[in-house]
Formats: C-alpha cells, sequence, structure tokens
C-alpha cells in the first residue's frame, strides 16, 4: 500500500470555508481586514445579507472566477434611517478582469439601490505584485474612475506567530489560509500545521459554536489524506477528553462528515459543469451516492477528464 503521506493532496478548495466564515463572523472580517470601514458603521442596528439581490445583479456581467462575492446592507453612525452597501470580492488568483469587476459590480449596484456602495477586495492569491485597486477610462474630459480598498493576504506571511496570538477569528482564517499555502503537496507538514491551530481554537475563550464553527472552516480549507485525518480525530478526541470540552463530539462528526459529502459532491459538480455544461441526472444522482473518499478523488481526477464519456467511466469503476 503507498504512503498516503506521500501523495500529492487535491487542489485545495475555499469557496465554502470563506464564504462560511465571513457570514458567520462579519463584524470580526471588516475589523480585522477593513478597520475603518468597521468603524464607521453602527452595528447595533443589524446588517443582512443580500445574496439573491448580488446574484440579480451580476448575472449577465460575468467577469472571471472568484472565491466569494457579498453584498451587504448596512447602516452608518452619521444616523441617516437608509441602508448603504458594501460589495465584498475574494479573489483566488490574478485575474486580468478582476479590476473591470470591481468597477461594473460597484456601478451597477450603485444603479440599482440609488445609495452608496462601498466594494472592498480581499486577494488570497500569491503574487506579490499584482494589486489592482483601481479601474475606470477617461474621455474628451469626462473621467469614471473606481478606487476601492485593497488586502493581500499574503501580506501576512511574516507575521504567522502575530496572527497566532490575535484574539480576532480572521487572525485565524488568514492563518489556516497561509498555512494551506504554505503545505501544499506536503500531508506531514500540512497535518502539523493544522493540528497546532486545532489546538489553539481549544486555548480561547470562546463560545462553543464559535470554536466549531472555526474548526469546520480549518478542517475544510486544510484538507488531509483519510489515514492522518483520522489520527488528528483521535487527538481531539484525547484533548477533549483531558480539558472535558466535548466541542466536536462524535455525533457532531458523524453529521459533519454527511455534510462534508454533500458539499464534495456540489463542488465536483459544479466543476464538472462549468467544463462540460449540464449533467445528466444520472450522473449527479451516482455522484450523490459516493463516499467521501471517492468524490475527493474524483475533484483531482476530473481536471484529466476531455469528456462527460470519461466520467462515466470513472464512475463505472469507482
Amino acid at each position: 500500500m503507498a504512503d498516503e503521506t506521500k501523495q500529492p493532496l487535491p487542489a485545495d478548495d475555499y469557496d465554502t470555508p470563506w464564504k462560511d466564515a465571513l457570514e458567520h463572523h462579519f463584524p470580526e472580517f471588516l475589523a480585522f481586514y477593513f478597520p475603518d470601514a468597521h468603524a464607521g458603521i453602527d452595528w447595533s442596528r443589524g446588517y443582512q445579507f443580500l445574496d439573491k439581490e448580488l446574484a440579480q445583479v451580476t448575472k449577465d456581467a460575468e467577469l472571471g472566477k472568484r472565491y466569494v462575492d457579498k453584498l451587504v446592507a448596512v447602516h452608518r453612525h452619521d444616523g441617516a434611517e437608509d441602508w448603504v452597501y458594501i460589495h465584498i470580492e475574494i479573489q483566488g488568483g490574478h485575474d486580468s478582469a478582476f479590476a473591470k469587476r470591481m468597477f461594473v459590480y460597484n456601478y451597477r449596484l450603485f444603479e440599482r439601490y440609488d445609495r452608496p456602495v462601498a466594494s472592498l477586495a480581499v486577494l488570497a492569491d500569491d503574487s506579490p505584485d499584482w494589486r489592482p485597486s483601481t479601474y475606470g477610462y477617461e474621455l474628451f474630459g469626462c473621467r469614471h474612475f473606481l478606487e476601492y480598498p485593497l488586502v493581500k493576504l499574503i501580506d501576512h506571511a511574516a507575521r504567522l506567530d502575530a496572527l497566532l496570538e490575535d484574539p480576532n477569528p480572521f487572525a485565524i482564517v488568514t492563518a489556516a489560509h497561509l498555512l494551506t499555502r504554505q503545505t501544499r503537496g506536503d500531508a506531514e507538514r500540512r497535518y502539523a500545521a493544522k493540528w497546532r491551530l486545532t489546538r489553539l481554537l481549544y486555548e480561547r475563550d470562546w463560545d462553543r459554536q464559535r470554536i466549531i464553527d472555526l474548526y469546520f472552516v480549518i478542517d475544510w480549507m486544510m484538507y488531509l489524506p483519510p489515514g492522518l485525518q483520522d489520527k488528528l480525530w483521535q487527538e481531539i478526541s484525547t484533548l477533549e477528553r483531558n480539558k472535558t470540552m466535548p466541542y466536536v463530539s462524535s455525533v457532531e462528526r458523524i453529521g459533519y462528515q454527511r455534510g462534508r459529502r454533500e458539499e464534495a459532491g456540489a463542488l465536483v459538480c459544479r466543476l464538472l459543469k462549468r467544463r462540460f455544461g449540464p449533467l445528466p441526472q444520472d450522473f449527479e444522482d451516482r455522484i450523490a451516492t459516493l463516499p467521501l473518499e471517492r468524490i475527493e478523488s474524483l475533484i483531482e481526477d476530473q481536471v484529466d477528464f476531455s469528456a462527460l464519456a470519461n466520467l462515466d467511466t470513472w464512475l463505472q469503476r469507482h
């Protein structure tokens, strides 16, 4: 049997953990990455995510691929009764259309709501020089430009120890992102980094649900082969017994594994649809019945498919 710690890790999936972390801890997201915006919001008046509304505005302006885009309605401290809007883009890789997308979405949202729209960008790629923070044009004396705040996650790489001491949950999320990239292709180093972050969660004076939420973000982001993942669960179980803190119980683990299988199945179907168009319902049904480890293998193997016939062959073998 091949040593699974020497096997290449599948491509990391960031969409789900970033989306979950942003939605569960939105005020902390702004406080960590965009403190000026956080300071200008009256949090006592609440906020509202507008995913469906953003999809309606942007459905015919698909400009490149990203991890996450969000629209959030908030109130300012100035006492105004109306909402204002924050448009957030989290971008995973270099994309020549990114700045244009920020520009287009900003003016389309302003056109729809006739209210101020703040566009904010988080770049999660590895290029130190790619920092697109403006877009616009000038013609015959007419100038139309958007300049937006930009955060680059790799700028935090030199302060990993400080991130691990920061009480903001997005310091942990940022550290997990950086350590995921640093350990790409090395399952043993990935295991050590993931176990370090997991222990840190248990050392924080956080409520039970926050620890569970953030662990699931880390767990989804920092994929491990099944053997090392089982080893990690054993370490967590021992840690919980020693601390008498049963945060991630065996029941929750079973439910989580079921949820993760559903998420992984949905992810691979999205990837296949991007490449080959609509999938036959029979293919989606067959994927849904696969165990998690088979779906994770399919996420990796589908890169080599040239047609849906390859998927059919793969499913027959598995």
